[in-house]
């Protein structure tokens, strides 16, 4: 992405109008651009179930299991859920970028740049996790 790029997490996941769409949505701005936009990135349930798998998280959720008290567990597994999809999201995002992205306002759909996405969750497996896990504080 570069130095030119100054990316921050607004908000997400949520669910859009359809429940199997979640979106997660960024400030994005380019060094030369006046101003920021927001991006919204889509990934549908479908999608992230293969993301989740390929990305293991059901193991970094196991690994979270064996670390975290019983009592404070269901809440770890929720939070470190929704920071996969934000890691994820923003994957794609920064995939968008290198594409060239222009400066408006908009949403990157759930069919863009997937196959390029899978790659990149496989090849960045162990740093998605590393990064839930200090987001998490384990």
């Amino acid at each position: 992405m570069g130095d030119d790029f100054r990316v921050t997490f607004f908000f997400g996941p949520e669910e859009k109008t359809d429940p199997n769409v979640l979106l997660c949505v960024f400030n994005v701005k380019k060094r030369s651009w006046k101003g920021g936009v927001q991006v919204g990135v889509e990934l549908t349930e479908v999608q992230l179930s293969k993301l989740r798998e390929m990305g293991q998280l059901d193991e970094l959720i196991e690994m979270i299991r064996a670390k975290a008290e019983p009592e404070d567990f269901t809440g770890y597994e929720e939070r470190a859920r929704d920071l996969f999809v934000q890691n994820v999201c923003w994957s794609k995002l920064d995939l968008a970028i290198e594409a060239g992205i222009t400066q408006e306002n908009q949403t990157i759909a759930a069919p863009v740049l997937m196959d390029e996405l899978e790659r990149q969750v496989l090849a960045g497996r162990g740093a998605i996790h590393g990064s839930i896990l200090s987001e998490l504080d384990l």
